[in-house]
Formats: structure tokens, C-alpha cells, sequence
């Protein structure tokens, strides 16, 4: 009897999805003993059962195509969204998951789908997962798909603002995605020349970036761009943010309900403020240096259209990889990355992880090498 296997794509949309699936999908059918059955817009389409029958024709012409053939979401599948109250529907996705006779099930997602799809294994699914976010942020692999072509895309986008900060003489303000990492940020920054460069791996104090634009000035050069992440902080607020994740910390451990959501609230309204640290930035800059300060925020932009082909290549090697692992009758695991080849990770070394930039990363150094202003 032929073995049956299903894919999801949750989380957010990143290129190299659809090459991912094309790869599981072509490996399987090329067997002549595997079954393939998608199931649309992550988590939420398996619980509701709604499916996509992935056969050659369905497989054909995707490799190129931004997105996901199958959609996705953000659902979780122990809280998830029904008739306006969050439920958790583990035992109606594990019925379906049966019901369908599935031999195992691969998840594609970033860090939040690796946690949901490890949820599922402990309750005895056969769970694969592959890493894919443009934030290059997920643990115990050496890179995720899509990542490259948003660092291109966001490279191509800065490489445009020198002309605009040049002619004008002003300071262009780059904010760049990565969600809590600064991978995407740093990479784009290093490409695309910019002169400052600020990731959440390093506080970075507004003065002393006021002071390099102001010696590039002084050198003659009246325009600077700077690329800032969207997790990036200042030292001040860094301080803040550390503050109020150790009181929650402590509440939990005490198990104090009270002080615990007060806290949480104290989060939620410091997450508000910080998504308009950018701008708060650029108003400084300006202050500091008497140079006009222009934003742009490039955030969806990263994660649409074509990806590049280090992605198509990337994606295709893990989709492939995955489908002999299945037929190895491994389970449980993340198909991470390593170096050329790829690696079995079991998912509880994988949940809770996070990939960041370490502060003595090649990147920064050849950074602080061509003068580039870390904020440091």
C-alpha cells in the first residue's frame, strides 16, 4: 500500500515555499509509492479538512512563484480562532490527521510552526518540519529558506535610496524586517554600502550615531544611509524592555497572577512604542546633525514575488531531503541545514531556540572593518 503524506505552510509567507512543496511533492510521486495531500492555509485548513490534491499538474510551474500555492496562516492549533472565542482544536486536527490515514505530516514554517508542529508530535502524529523565514531566525539550522531573497530584495531597494539621499543631502532612514534577529538587516546593510547599520543583537545609542553622520560631514559627504531593524533598540529603551521581561519572569515564577498580567500589559504598551522607534530615530538624527532625515519601511516588500535561486536551490534540497527521511521512518524532526547537507533535528531541541547574530559573527567584523557604525 502506497504511504500518504500531507504538507502545511503556516506562519508567514516567504519565497521558496512553493519550490519547498513543488520538491516534496515531485520526490514522492517520483517513488511510485507516496501519496500527497495538501492542506490549505496552514493549522486552520487541517482542521477544517479542507484539502488541495497535489499530483504532477498541480506540482507543475510553481518553482518560481512568490507565496504558497496552499495559503497560510498564523492559526495555532490549541488556540485557535472559532465562532469568536480562541479553542483549541488539537484533537479535531489529530482526527483529521487519522482520518485521512496520513503516514506522516510535514509542516513548513518558521520558529512559531516548529512549537505548534511538536505540539502535534507529542500527541503521537508523525510530524516533519522545514525552516522557512526571511528572518533567518529559527534555531538549530545553519539558514531558512527565503531569507536570501529578501536580503536581495532589501539590498536592491537601499542600493535605489543612495541616489535620493545624495542628491538631496540627507539622512534616509532604512527600516528592514527580521522580527527580534538582525540578519536581515546586517546582510542587506553590508551589500547595498550603508553607513550605519543597527540590529537587535547590539543597543545602539542615538549620539553616536548622530556623531558618525557627522563626521562622514565633515569628510564632505552631506547625505548617510542608515539601515535599522525593526527589533533594533537604544541602550535606553533596551534597559526598559529587559526591565519588564524579568518582573514577568518573576511573576510567573511566583505565581503572581496579578502582578504577571500587569506586566504583560506593561509589554503589550512597550510593543506599541517600539514599533515606532524608527521614527523616533530618524527625529533625533535630524536634531543631532542638521541634515533632513527621510523613512522609508520597506516590511512586506521583502517577502513578495519571485524567489531567488539560492532559495529555489535551498527549498528543493530540504523538500527532497524530507521525503527520505519519511521513507527512513524518521519523525519528530526539523530537516535543518548543515553546510551543504542536511540534518535530522529532533523537535525539542528546535522549540524555543532562536538564531541571532553573535557579536563576534564574521559579518560585524568585516562591517566594523569598512567603517560601517554598529551604534555601539
Amino acid at each position: 500500500m502506497n504511504k500518504h503524506i500531507g504538507i502545511l505552510t503556516a506562519g508567514g509567507d516567504s519565497p521558496g515555499l512553493n519550490a519547498a512543496i513543488r520538491a516534496i511533492g515531485k520526490t514522492a510521486l517520483g517513488t511510485g509509492r507516496i501519496d500527497i495531500l495538501g492542506f490549505r492555509d496552514g493549522f486552520r485548513g487541517l482542521m477544517e479538512n479542507r484539502t488541495m490534491r497535489l499530483d504532477r499538474e498541480g506540482l507543475s510551474s510553481i518553482l518560481t512563484l512568490g507565496g504558497t500555492i496552499l495559503g497560510t496562516s498564523r492559526d495555532k492549533p490549541h488556540r485557535m480562532p472559532v465562532g469568536g472565542e480562541l479553542m483549541d482544536m488539537t484533537k479535531v486536527i489529530c482526527d483529521n490527521y487519522h482520518r485521512h490515514n496520513l503516514d506522516a505530516l510535514v509542516c513548513i514554517g518558521g520558529g512559531g510552526t516548529q512549537k505548534n508542529a511538536y505540539q502535534l508530535a507529542q500527541r503521537g502524529l508523525n510530524i516533519l518540519t522545514l525552516p522557512k523565514t526571511i528572518d533567518n531566525d529559527v534555531g538549530m539550522t545553519d539558514l531558512t529558506f527565503g531569507f536570501h531573497t529578501a536580503m536581495e530584495i532589501a539590498t536592491q531597494a537601499i542600493d535605489r535610496l543612495h541616489s535620493t539621499a545624495h542628491s538631496h543631502h540627507r539622512i534616509i532612514v532604512v527600516e528592514v524586517m527580521g522580527h527580534n534577529a538582525g540578519w536581515l538587516a546586517l546582510g542587506a546593510g553590508l551589500a547595498s554600502g550603508a553607513d550605519v547599520i543597527l540590529i537587535p543583537e547590539i543597543p545602539y545609542d542615538p549620539v553616536k550615531v548622530a556623531q558618525a553622520i557627522r563626521q562622514r560631514q565633515q569628510r564632505g559627504t552631506n547625505f548617510s544611509i542608515v539601515v535599522v531593524a525593526e527589533g533594533a533598540l537604544s541602550v535606553e529603551d533596551s534597559k526598559k524592555y529587559v526591565s519588564l521581561k524579568k518582573k514577568k519572569t518573576k511573576a510567573r515564577e511566583e505565581k503572581d497572577a496579578k502582578a504577571e498580567k500587569k506586566a504583560t500589559e506593561a509589554l503589550q504598551d512597550f510593543d506599541l512604542f517600539r514599533s515606532n522607534h524608527t521614527l523616533k530615530l530618524s527625529r533625533q538624527l535630524e536634531e543631532m546633525t542638521g541634515l533632513e532625515s527621510r523613512i522609508t519601511i520597506l516590511g512586506h516588500l521583502q517577502r513578495g514575488g519571485t524567489p531567488t535561486a539560492a532559495d529555489r536551490v535551498l527549498a528543493t534540497r530540504l523538500g527532497s531531503a524530507c521525503v527520505d527521511y519519511i521513507e527512513q521512518g524518521v519523525q519528530g524532526v526539523m530537516i535543518a541545514v548543515r553546510g551543504e547537507g542536511t540534518e535530522a533535528v529532533p523537535l525539542a531541541e528546535v522549540v524555543g531556540k532562536r538564531s541571532t547574530v553573535p557579536l563576534d559573527h564574521s559579518w560585524l567584523k568585516s562591517a566594523r572593518n569598512v567603517g560601517t557604525c554598529l551604534g555601539d
